[in-house]
């Protein structure tokens, strides 16, 4: 373990709304990084894990949303957890890693020996203590997280190559047309302060030859180069490519859960793993019934406290109830997600769906998705205050706020 003295200082990177486009309709309501996932805001995953961290000094979010956006949640979750919390909004576009150092002065305010780094748009258990471990035994400048996926899948990612006995990366190339490897970067690091160096290092180097274009009469006859601005650095092709097999960078493998939260139908499935997670990190907030008093629970499913579900009702596996909802009787859910203040009426049914703030499903009314997580409509999804009449069924369907269904619908985006 680290000396008593040593100082960590997470970096959660949540984005901004031009980011999450995908997301809608469900990002017309609430920045896609608080998006409950098992009844907790999206971040509140990536918090929690970094709460596990000993020594830990402060997190900050760095995003592009305006600070009222996030001023409400910042001061809850700080006192809920009891660690200082804190929102940085950017000015403007600086890259993965030109954002991390254009706060480099706060960031190292507390004097931290390490940096945790972390992408909100992953689901992850985060094996944060274990990964500083390693990476204190490596003696690099940084370590990545990365997990093997299928060969199939390993494009849409950065793949990476690491030596199998040291761990050290060797080769970083971000979704590459041919294969490179099974092992990807997972968006989730480690760094020693000296990361700052190497960032500002490629910031000096672009000055250097945006100097020498404007003096080099070679360079003037050329077509205008795309130059990206010197402040505007990325993670991946400006530092871990050129550093890779330079002994800077290290990798920690994970064998456990990953995936990319892009999608609405994204979030349900990484719902779905949270709430597994629960299982041995907070069973308490795991509902329980067997159908007599309560209602009739299997596998995970969450429930809020002032949710009001109906004891002939069935829920789960894979269900969270949020907030304020209001679940009648013979109502059956499956793997989907019931925002705040829903209605879902006697003898309805929802399977892989997710329906939005306010919503109302009325009697024996079907909302029903495949459940095919990276279909475009293979999770069906209402938005705020949709309301769904007596009987209608909905099936893989995409349905935007304030509308009402009164006929059936089937794979269809209701404007």
């Amino acid at each position: 373990m680290g000396s008593s003295e040593e100082r960590v200082v997470a970096v959660i990177m949540v984005g901004g709304p031009t980011k999450g486009t995908r997301f809608r309709p469900l990002s017309l309501n609430i920045p896609k990084p608080l998006f409950p996932l098992a009844g907790q805001p999206m971040v509140n995953h990536h918090i929690s894990a970094c709460k596990r961290i000993p020594n830990l000094a402060q997190i900050y979010l760095i995003g592009f949303y305006e600070e009222r956006e996030f001023a409400l949640y910042v001061s809850s979750v700080s006192n809920e957890l009891r660690v200082p919390v804190r929102y940085l909004k950017e000015d403007r576009p600086h890259g993965s890693a030109g954002g991390l150092y254009n706060f480099r002065d706060l960031i190292m305010e507390d004097n931290p020996s390490h940096i945790v780094l972390l992408n909100c748009d992953v689901c992850c258990s985060f094996p944060l203590p274990e990964m500083l471990e390693a990476h204190r035994n490596y003696g690099g400048i940084g370590t990545i997280l990365v997990i093997k996926v299928s060969p199939e899948s390993a494009h849409q990612f950065g793949e990476l190559v690491a030596d199998p006995v040291t761990n050290e990366l060797l080769h970083y190339t971000e979704k590459p047309e041919t294969f490179v490897s099974d092992l990807i970067n997972c968006g989730a690091y480690i760094f020693t302060p000296d990361i700052f160096t190497a960032i500002q290092g490629v910031s000096t180097q672009r000055k250097d030859r945006a100097t020498l274009r404007r003096v080099s009469s070679f360079e003037a006859l050329q077509p205008a180069n795309k130059s990206l601005p010197a402040d505007f650095v990325r993670l991946d092709q400006d530092i871990l490519s050129p550093l890779a097999g330079k002994k800077q960078f290290y990798v920690y493998e994970t064998r456990d859960f990953w995936e990319q939260i892009k999608t609405p139908g994204m979030s349900l499935k990484c719902s779905g793993l949270y709430l597994a997670q629960f299982r041995t990190t907070s069973p308490h907030l795991l509902a329980s019934g067997d159908g007599t008093k309560t209602a009739k629970i299997s596998g995970d499913v969450y429930i809020h406290p002032s949710a009001k579900v109906h004891p002939t009702s069935k829920i789960g596996p894979n269900v969270s109830i949020s907030a304020n909802a209001r679940i009648g009787a013979g109502v059956r859910l499956v793997n989907c997600i019931i925002l705040d203040d829903v209605e879902i009426k006697e003898n309805a049914v929802v399977i892989h769906a997710i329906v939005g703030w306010k919503s109302s499903i009325a009697r024996w009314s079907r909302v029903q998705g495949s459940g095919d997580h990276n279909a475009k409509l293979g999770v069906t999804i209402l938005g705020e205050s949709v309301t769904v009449e007596d009987e209608v069924v909905v099936i893989n369907s995409i349905v935007l706020p304030n509308k009402t269904l009164n006929v059936s619908v089937q794979e269809e985006i209701i404007l």
